[in-house]
Formats: C-alpha cells, sequence, structure tokens
C-alpha cells in the first residue's frame, strides 16, 4: 500500500470511532493539503499523509504524554512510518513552543523539525482549518482555539507565543504557490 492510502487508514483507524470531530479535522486538513501540492513539488504525498496523520496522537489509547504532536510521533515511529513523516507530525504547528510549556521540549528534541516547504505547508494546512473540517483563514482559527481554550489556558498561551511564526509559515506556503503560478 502505498503512503497516502497506509496514511489514511491509520488515521481512521485511531480518529474516526474516538474522536469524530477530530476525524473531520484532520480530513479537511488532508483536503487542504491537496491543494497546496504545488508549493512542495515531489513531496506532495508526504504532505497528504502528515496533514491526515498530524493529530493522531490526540487518539486515547495513543496519549502518553498528552501532548498529541510529541504522542503521535512516538506511535508513528512504533509503527515503522518513514522518518520524515514521523518528524514532520512531531513538530506540527509550532509544537516546540507548547513542548516548552509543558516541560516537554527535550522530549520533542528526540524529532528533527526540518523547516522547509512541507513543514510550512502542513501549518498552512492545519491553521485555516476548523475542528469541523471546513476552510477558515489564519486569524479565524486563532480566534476560535483561543475562544475554545480560554484566556488562562496554556494552549492560549501558547498560541500567542507562536503566532507570529505560524503566521510567517503561511506567508511563506502563499509565496511558493505564487512563484509555481508565474
Amino acid at each position: 500500500m502505498s503512503l497516502v492510502p497506509w496514511a489514511y487508514e491509520v488515521s481512521r483507524r485511531n480518529l474516526s470511532g474516538p474522536l469524530p470531530r477530530r476525524w473531520a479535522h484532520v480530513q479537511g486538513v488532508a483536503r487542504k493539503a491537496q491543494t497546496l501540492a504545488a508549493a512542495v513539488g515531489n513531496d506532495a504525498s508526504l504532505l497528504e499523509a502528515a496533514a491526515i496523520l498530524h493529530d493522531v496522537g490526540y487518539a486515547p489509547h495513543l496519549a502518553l504524554t498528552g501532548f498529541h504532536p510529541l504522542d503521535g510521533a512516538v506511535y508513528l515511529r512504533g509503527i515503522d512510518a518513514p522518518e520524515r513523516l514521523v518528524h514532520l507530525v512531531a513538530h506540527h504547528s509550532c509544537a516546540v513552543k507548547e513542548a516548552r510549556l509543558r516541560g516537554l521540549e527535550e522530549q520533542l528534541a528526540a524529532f528533527r523539525d526540518e523547516e522547509g516547504p512541507v513543514r510550512d505547508a502542513l501549518w498552512t494546512c492545519d491553521l485555516t482549518t476548523t475542528p469541523h473540517g471546513e476552510p477558515t483563514d489564519f486569524a479565524s482559527r486563532v480566534a476560535e482555539i483561543k475562544q475554545r481554550y480560554g484566556p488562562d489556558d496554556l494552549v492560549t498561551v501558547f498560541i500567542d507565543s507562536a503566532q507570529q511564526d505560524l503566521a510567517d509559515a503561511i506567508t511563506r506556503t502563499t509565496s511558493r504557490l505564487r512563484e509555481f503560478a508565474c
């Protein structure tokens, strides 16, 4: 089985039953990844696989630390997923900043942040998709996250600290798409 169908099956198996809203979100993120394929060239399949798997660590039976990027990466490594895919899941959406707040930065450091077009596109997909899997803009997504978690939650503190890095990734991805269109 090729990477993308395999990723969909792994994600479906872990998220669709226990977390149907999360399953809807990752499907929306994967749809967005398909629209950004030109921004990552030959890595389009990797982007889509990372998009459908980026939140697999939310599955209750996979939660070791309670920090879903890390839990997802540990799980994927354990089932012999491709290393780049594992690293992209570990570092999706500026996870290092939240890991610091949670005291998990050292554990996350076991995974490499590739800081390139695929990573930027994955962050773009996640931060422009609602929890229900619908397209949205970045500002609305950030506002939704803050409203959902409340002003004093660690996730709100994280999103405030990561907002510029996330916006920059979206800008870089948009620029790459424009370059491809020219």
